[in-house]
């Protein structure tokens, strides 16, 4: 497989090395110092806390040309339209692999429906200068694998060929028949979770106000709610059946643990992407 990686933050670094290492031929784009960095030593992994690094030489590129046969993108919510221009010009499949719940609609209308495949990261990690430290598999991230699918929700040849290739190459991937649904519905839950956190000063912080995190939760139950999707993995509904109660005592529980000590702080990129997926999610509520 010929693939493009737009994107070399944690994720898109991570995905690359590992597409790379599994024998594919690998380009990975990248901007400024982290081109620069990229150039110098490969990508450079940690896992976790290890002291121990490997550099993995996956060639890095400053615009993409010519032909693909996966353009797998990695940006946040708000880069997304400048990256669309810059790939109306070349060719291949393009899996959008990041926060999006507006849909397939504007991704197709600038490079062609046909083009456009959905899917979200399940991995994570934290950039440590030029070092990826990622998290450790581990009995949570068996159980939850990366979802990808069609917009229309069919399964091809192609998505299953891209499964195929991603399991092949160590990337716990699954077909998802629903993924926009799949989309709107982690967008729903994630926005009150996030907006909450950054207002509180941090997860914890926020597990020790039971005032906000009931807010928290009606806002979400709002939004779930409003969207026009199914909601996707179905144990969501638990947060519109559950009594109010019982959810404030798992998500005080959860915003005390090491996942959620990971959640984004409010860096600028972090607020914007936020802000913009907001707005994505604030249409649906608009409309009803």
């Amino acid at each position: 497989m010929k693939l493009l990686v737009y994107g070399a933050g944690v994720l898109g670094s991570l995905f690359s090395a590992r597409m790379h290492e599994a024998g594919h031929d690998v380009s990975l784009l990248a901007r400024g110092e982290r081109l620069n960095a990229l150039r110098r030593h490969g990508v450079q992994l940690a896992e976790g806390g290890s002291p121990a690094v490997r550099r993995v030489p996956v060639p890095v590129v400053e615009h993409p040309t010519g032909r693909y046969d996966l353009i797998a993108v990695f940006v946040r919510t708000h880069q997304v339209e400048a990256v669309l221009e810059t790939l109306t010009g070349v060719e291949g499949d393009v899996l959008f692999m990041l926060n999006w719940a507006a849909g397939a609609e504007p991704l197709g209308a600038v490079i062609g429906h046909e083009r456009v495949l959905l899917g979200f990261p399940t991995a994570a990690g934290t950039m440590d200068g030029d070092v990826v430290r990622y998290r450790a598999t581990n009995i949570i991230t068996r159980l939850f694998p990366t979802p990808i699918g069609e917009p229309d929700g069919h399964a091809t040849p192609r998505l299953e060929r891209i499964v195929r290739e991603f399991r092949t190459a160590g990337i716990n991937a699954k077909a998802e028949p629903q993924m926009d649904a799949w989309l709107k519905t982690h967008a729903a839950f994630e926005v009150p979770l996030l907006q909450a956190v950054n207002a509180a000063g941090g997860p914890v912080a926020l597990a020790n106000d039971p005032d906000t995190i009931r807010g928290m939760i009606r806002l979400m139950r709002q939004n779930m709610a409003a969207l026009p999707t199914p909601l996707v993995p179905r144990g969501f509904v638990a947060l519109q059946t559950l009594p109010e109660g019982l959810l404030l005592a798992m998500l005080r529980r959860f915003l005390r643990s090491q996942t959620a000590a990971q959640l984004d702080g409010p860096s600028p990129a972090a607020r914007a992407e936020l802000e913009r997926l907001a707005e994505q999610i604030g249409v649906y509520a608009r409309v009803q």
